[in-house]
């Protein structure tokens, strides 16, 4: 009688565990999702390149290599005639939403020439489809110490700043023309000309 219990248990514990129900059988070769699918990675968002802007250089101006690594162009502006110095006028460009916004830049440009010697003169128009906004100041100029830039001078009285902000989709691009006053004024209109010709590239 021991015998034949001990037998039908023997039976018993060698049998197979049936599925648990409702259990599918993958196909065959198929292998297991979590062992071989990898993780979707979303690609990062790619900002856009800022617009390359394009402009004629004035014929008496000379373009000359930027002497900071912030300037997108640079040039020597000839003095005129009695004015002991040269103008210089600068470009920069930061990229989108960079910068600050015109009015923040014309702010801190006024600043630069104080005391002022006359109201700032301020105007705004259209220049292939830009929005442009353009001031005139003049009086006691103090050079703004930028990181990298050369060693600036103390204040010039006599001075004059022309500063052209042209809003464009890929930022805003800065234009400033500083000097003595004379010289300034002799190259108001070759500027004005320079950002008549901005344009896409």
């Amino acid at each position: 009688m021991r015998c034949i219990l001990f037998l039908l248990c023997l039976a018993a514990c060698s049998r197979t565990p049936s599925e648990p129900p409702g259990a599918v059988e993958p196909p065959s070769g198929a292998a297991s999702a979590t062992a071989t699918s990898s993780p979707v990675v979303a690609a990062p968002p790619t900002r856009p390149p800022p617009l390359a802007l394009k402009w004629d250089d004035p014929a008496r101006w000379q373009r000359r290599k930027p002497s900071s690594a912030m300037r997108a162009a640079e040039y020597l502006v000839p003095r005129a005639a009695g004015d002991s110095d040269d103008g210089e006028c600068t470009v920069h460009t930061f990229g989108p939403g960079q910068g600050g916004s015109a009015d923040d830049n014309i702010e801190r440009w006024v600043k630069q020439l104080e005391p002022t010697t006359a109201p700032p003169a301020r105007t705004t128009r259209s220049v292939s489809g830009m929005t442009v906004t353009r001031v005139d100041v003049a009086g006691t100029f103090t050079p703004m110490k930028m990181p990298g830039a050369p060693a600036v001078q103390g204040p010039r009285p006599g001075w004059r700043l022309l500063g052209v902000v042209v809003e464009t989709p890929g930022g805003p691009w800065f234009f400033k023309v500083t000097g003595p006053d004379a010289t300034v004024k002799a190259a108001a209109k070759e500027l004005d000309g320079l950002i008549d010709s901005v344009r896409s590239s």
